[in-house]
């Protein structure tokens, strides 16, 4: 018997096996495909994800793989520069190849013993008060405590469940790929720039003569059935008079503006997340880091869970914290998707947005709503800090993300005087006078928020007992 099993091996479900292997929880991830997807569609980690990445000590690995770019132009692809004083010591994009980060999160989570088992489709689910009976399409059936779904938009594990999956279908589509192109390249970005009111459109190069190509669609179709070259061919001309000679394509895609946010995150022993528990148009490039930092959220308190030192209501806190921020993740795509509209409304309002952007405030505002670094739970009264992320910071022994890597929550301590007594197998303490912080101690949960802020031990204590429950005697 397992503690968890996992559907889906993408970045969301290879992120939270790591996360939950880093608590020695028995994990199995089951993935549908027999092998990794072949196409190559560039992807961008945003600064939150990078900051988790630090955390974990995976940002030394995933670096060489991408390139870095300026944390700006995210929001419906106004071009404005990155804003001053970002609060990060990551402030950047890093473009990857998605199979990239997909493998490199795999390789992780295998390396701290994970079991990774492909071919593998999910059918059937029954639970009980022991745990969740999981049915394969061969007929065999697989016994855990947990089961999380993690198998993307059209979720077989959600169905099942029968969460409710309410927003609005596709209106529009947009087709997507990665060819080779003849016309040369003065052309294109002369033809490009001509065509600017026309969203979302655009070839860009990645040399030796492949570009990105990204044409509307002609209308919505069946997402299961990949588009053509043809199909490609024919928008281009119809959009820019020409197909600038595109051909030998490496892959194909196409992509709709369905924006849907399942209503629970949990049933019982069955929890949902990444793209099972909301989708939304790929604006902004947030639905990656959404489902990573999900996968973060919940790793830690599913794990406190199955090791039996999860306080009683710490697992509802999952979806009480992720939700909004997926339901807020799919309100600024439905606006970004209306500023890229060609009707005159949506275009007066563009280029009022695009005015207002010229204050650094607002500016940075939306750069920390898309990247996620302007989060705040909401864990009750107390200085604007508390429910935030902490940035990375100069501490004693090098820098503080680097004390995270095991996944545990750590006590910060600039006064000497705190501790954290019984708790000490599962919270970690630095004291140190010299960090730089503005507050006498703060406590971090294991994904880096801000747990509680002071330098009272009494009161100390009782946030301790609130995340990571009773002391160990």
């Amino acid at each position: 018997m397992f503690d968890v099993i996992i559907a889906g091996c993408g970045p969301t479900g290879a992120m939270l096996a790591a996360e939950l292997r880093l608590h020695d929880v028995r994990v199995l991830v089951l993935e549908r495909e027999t092998a990794p997807a072949s196409f190559v569609r560039i992807v961008g980690l945003h600064i939150r994800s990078l900051e988790l990445m630090a955390m974990r000590g995976l940002l030394d690995r995933v670096l060489p793989h991408g390139r870095q770019r300026p944390a700006a132009g995210f929001f419906a692809a106004i071009a404005k520069p990155v804003p001053k004083g970002l609060d990060s010591a990551y402030a950047y994009l890093l473009g990857i190849p998605q199979p990239v980060i997909v493998d490199l999160l795999e390789e992780h989570a295998i390396e701290l013993g994970a079991q990774v088992r492909r071919g593998c489709a999910v059918v059937g689910i029954e639970q009980d008060d022991e745990g969740v009976t999981v049915e394969l399409a061969d007929g065999e059936q697989l016994r855990s405590r947990y089961l999380v779904g993690c198998d993307g938009g059209r979720s077989t594990v959600r169905k099942l469940l029968g969460v409710r999956f309410p927003g609005e279908p596709a209106r529009t589509e947009t087709l997507m790929g990665e060819m080779e192109v003849d016309a040369p390249q003065v052309e294109i970005a002369a033809k490009v720039a001509e065509i600017r009111d026309i969203h979302p459109f655009w070839l860009r190069p990645f040399g030796n003569g492949v570009y990105s190509v990204v044409v509307p669609a002609a209308g919505v179709s069946d997402r299961e059935v990949p588009p053509t070259l043809e199909d490609f061919q024919q928008q281009l001309r119809a959009i820019a008079g020409t197909d600038f000679g595109v051909h030998s394509p490496r892959w194909l895609s196409r992509f709709g503006d369905a924006t849907r946010l399942a209503d629970r995150y949990r049933v019982g022993r069955v929890l949902l997340a990444g793209d099972a528990a909301h989708i939304h148009p790929p604006i902004g490039g947030q639905g990656l880091n959404l489902g990573v930092q999900d996968a973060v959220n919940l790793g830690w308190k599913l794990a406190a869970q199955v090791r039996g030192w999860a306080p009683k209501t710490l697992l509802d806190t999952y979806q009480a914290e992720r939700h909004p921020v997926a339901a807020d993740v799919l309100d600024n795509t439905r606006a970004q998707t209306e500023l890229l509209s060609t009707e005159p409304g949506p275009r007066a309002v563009r280029r009022l947005l695009t005015e207002l952007m010229d204050l650094d405030e607002v500016n940075r505002h939306l750069i920390e709503k898309i990247t996620a670094v302007g989060i705040r739970y909401d864990f009750g009264p107390g200085p604007d800090l508390l429910g935030r992320r902490l940035r990375d910071i100069a501490v004693k022994q090098g820098n503080l993300y680097g004390l995270l890597h095991r996944g545990r929550g750590l006590l910060l301590d600039r006064t000497e005087r705190l501790t954290v007594g019984g708790w000490s197998d599962r919270v970690d303490h630095l004291a140190d006078p010299t960090a730089e912080l503005d507050a006498p101690g703060v406590l971090l949960r294991p994904d880096g928020h801000v747990a509680w802020i002071g330098d009272n031990q009494q009161n100390l204590d009782d946030h301790l007992s609130r995340w990571f429950d009773e002391p160990t005697h």
